[in-house]
């Protein structure tokens, strides 16, 4: 599960700002975000388990993000990481549209899934729900376990206080983790109904999560101007669970 929050050339100085927490079980091995020694052009957070990534961006300018889509009653147990659907558009030479029109044909070895892919020309939404790309409209937009800006109270929730940080021509890193660190749960007549329950229903509420075993691992933030200069910034869970270590670069697009 993941929230991925954005503002798409709605700010005057930024062509595109993520706010992103990624939510894991706390036993999955995670490689904190760095350029790639395989891939050097790619920056971004690497699972270990299966060596994919659930949101990065490239030295050119492409951009991946993924969630899952939740919905139990469609979940396969012998489908593959959908990592790999990142890392392979990152790793990738092919226009956003065609890679996606790739995807659509082998949607059905993945469980389900969301997914942006772009670069400096476009954003693209695709569900493998529906089948459906999308061009992303210029604006603020959320996305959680369903599909892009489905009113969830904490995708509401993190656009509206998205939009209040952005009316400061000056917005900082600092302002949107703060965003991401809001861990309230939701009040129970609030939560969705999607299949797992009212217990899993609450602890996957708030935008940062919290329990024993699962939880908000990382939170990235990314701001790219229309100078094509890039702020990536992330913060991740130590090993151990005792603390966080952050990580930042910055790099023109070229």
């Amino acid at each position: 599960m993941c929230l991925i929050l954005l503002a798409y050339k709605y700010h005057p100085r930024y062509r595109l700002i993520i706010a992103s927490n990624r939510d894991e079980f706390y036993n999955r091995p995670t490689a904190p975000a760095k350029f790639w020694e395989d891939y050097e052009d790619v920056l971004a957070g690497r699972d270990l388990e299966q060596m994919g990534t659930w949101l990065g961006i490239t030295k050119r300018g492409r951009f991946a993000a993924l969630t899952n889509y939740r919905d139990p009653s469609l979940r396969s147990n012998t489908a593959q990481s959908r990592g790999i659907l990142v890392r392979n558009y990152l790793c990738s030479h092919e226009f956003p549209v065609h890679y996606l029109e790739g995807v659509k044909k082998t949607r059905h070895l993945y469980n389900p899934f969301n997914l942006f892919v772009g670069d400096l020309n476009q954003l693209l939404y695709y569900s493998s729900v529906n089948n459906c790309i999308k061009d992303v409209p210029p604006g603020i937009h959320g996305l959680s376990n369903s599909f892009l800006d489905t009113p969830w109270p904490k995708v509401v929730k993190g656009k509206k206080v998205l939009a209040d940080c952005l009316e400061e021509n000056d917005v900082l890193p600092n302002d949107l983790f703060n965003i991401l660190a809001d861990a309230k749960v939701v009040e129970d007549q609030e939560l969705p109904d999607t299949g797992v329950g009212m217990e899993w229903e609450r602890i996957l509420s708030p935008i940062f999560i919290t329990s024993p075993d699962y939880g908000t691992r990382s939170s990235t933030v990314i701001m790219i101007d229309y100078d094509n200069h890039v702020l990536f910034m992330e913060k991740s869970m130590r090993d151990d669970r005792k603390g966080w270590r952050q990580v930042y670069f910055e790099f023109d697009i070229s």
